[in-house]
Order: structure tokens, then C-alpha cells, then sequence
């Protein structure tokens, strides 16, 4: 169970809108206010540095919590080059779905009510087919060199 990152005694309930932190009370919004870093501004100093140095990663943007499943980079990247889920998503149906799970202050819970919707499955399965053809051609080519 996650605690509020102020207090540290309540379940958090809102998130702050600048840099993500999650919070139980307005009393601790006002105290998280004053040290609030929006994330914005690591996102650009993070990739000034990721041209820079090239040590960056998706990791740097994420809280420790929201690390479960991660797919690297290179991996995400090729979901922006297949032409079946950019026409998926010309549906606006499904890009409302969507939103709704990005906002969502129970991504869990908005997950599941997603995965209810036969189109956002399609779209599910048309991400993990592109993510995975990647790992098994990566593990084709481990095996045709050994």
C-alpha cells in the first residue's frame, strides 16, 4: 500500500499536478508545495543530459512505485513505427479510453474497466505483439550466433 509522500502516515489520494507526488491532505499539499520541483523541468534537464552523456533512461522518469513491467526504449519506439496501431488509434473512441486511463488516479482499477472495452484489448494486443515480435527476434539471433 502506498503512503503519502509528505506525511508518510496516510494513503494518498491526490496526486500533485507539477510533479507527481502523491499526497492525503491539503495541509500536505501546502507543506510539499514550497519544495514542489515540477517534472518538466527534470524531463528537459534529464534529456539536455541524455544528449549530452547519453546515460539517460525511462527509469529516471519514473517514481520507484510506478516500476513493475518496464519495456525498454528501444522497444516503446517501435510502437511509434507500426502503421496498425497509428490507425488504431485514429479512433477517437478509443484515444478518450485512453485519457481516461492516463488520468485516472487508480490506474489499476481503470485498467480493468479499459480491458472491458474490445477495442482498447485490440489495441492491448497490437502493443504487445509489436513488443514482443521485438524479444523474439532479439532471442532468434542470441540463438543463431551461439
Amino acid at each position: 500500500m502506498q503512503l503519502c509522500k509528505v506525511c508518510t502516515e496516510q494513503t494518498p489520494k491526490y496526486r500533485c499536478p507539477a510533479c507527481q507526488i502523491r499526497y492525503c491532505s491539503l495541509s500536505c499539499y501546502k507543506r510539499h508545495k514550497d519544495s514542489c520541483r515540477p517534472v518538466q523541468k527534470l524531463i528537459s534537464n534529464r534529456t539536455k543530459n541524455a544528449i549530452r552523456t547519453d546515460t539517460w533512461s525511462v527509469e529516471d522518469l519514473l517514481h520507484e512505485e510506478d516500476i513493475t513491467d518496464l519495456v525498454p526504449l528501444e522497444k516503446l519506439q517501435l510502437l511509434g513505427q507500426s502503421k496498425e496501431l497509428k490507425d488504431l488509434l485514429c479512433n477517437p473512441h478509443l484515444r478518450e479510453l485512453l485519457r481516461t486511463v492516463d488520468s485516472a488516479d487508480s490506474k489499476e482499477e481503470a485498467m480493468k474497466a479499459a480491458m472491458q472495452e474490445p477495442l482498447f484489448v485490440e489495441f492491448s494486443d497490437r502493443c504487445l505483439k509489436v513488443v514482443e515480435k521485438e524479444a523474439q527476434m532479439q532471442e532468434f539471433n542470441e540463438v543463431m550466433e551461439w
